[in-house]
């Protein structure tokens, strides 16, 4: 059997990934990077996946970001959802780690996993960017404890606002950026959209 004939088989019955998944993929990735660019401005998913088994926005994001070349964590309520492994598995072809310090990208939800930053790949000196992005599914990116952020790419700072983030996860965060130009990134998904949070930002309000 041909390569694709099998991937068309083991797709067989699982939903749908982009519409146009050259046109889509480009636009998500374009979001995301812009995300991570612009800290706290929340941005919509341009090209969002109807009847996938993680929320939409995630996982345009997560088909956007990841390839055959790329390692991805899935958190064990993401594995207990109905057909989310193998939905991932086969629109990503990313290589599937139950381990999060060797993922370099990974998805979660805030309001069933917990998150603890530094047990993901943090990167190295000579190849920081050996990091995991983390996509983390929340009810909300508008709503929550106050958080205000200074660093590149805000003119002043940038607020955010995420629902479900731990209550050390200013403690976390501080940690994480004093670890730069280590440390991971976290872009948040919604049903509102997407916003991110690069580890060059600096926690200057809220929190403990």
């Amino acid at each position: 059997m041909s390569t694709g004939l099998l991937k068309a088989e083991q797709g067989r019955g699982l939903a749908a990934g982009f519409a146009e998944p050259v046109f889509d993929s480009q636009r998500a990735f374009r979001a995301a990077m812009d995300a991570l660019a612009n800290p706290g401005r929340i941005s919509p998913v341009p090209a969002p996946i109807a009847g996938a088994p993680v929320p939409a926005a995630a996982a345009a994001i997560v088909l956007a970001l990841c390839d055959f070349e790329t390692s991805l964590y899935l958190s064990p309520s993401v594995v207990a959802r109905h057909g989310a492994t193998e939905y991932l598995r086969f629109h990503t072809d990313a290589a599937m780690t139950s381990d999060p310090a060797a993922a370099d990208f990974a998805i979660l939800d805030l309001q069933a996993d917990p998150l603890s930053l530094a047990a993901f790949a943090q990167g190295t000196p000579e190849y920081p960017d050996r990091s995991t992005t983390i996509v983390a599914i929340t009810a909300s990116i508008s709503e929550g404890a106050p958080l205000r952020f200074s660093g590149p790419g805000m003119a002043k700072h940038a607020d955010l606002r995420v629902a479900g983030l731990p209550d050390d996860f200013s403690d976390q965060w501080r940690a994480n950026r004093a670890r730069f130009p280590l440390g991971v990134d976290l872009i948040f998904a919604s049903e509102e959209g997407i916003v991110g949070l690069p580890r060059s930002a600096r926690l200057i309000e809220g929190g403990r």
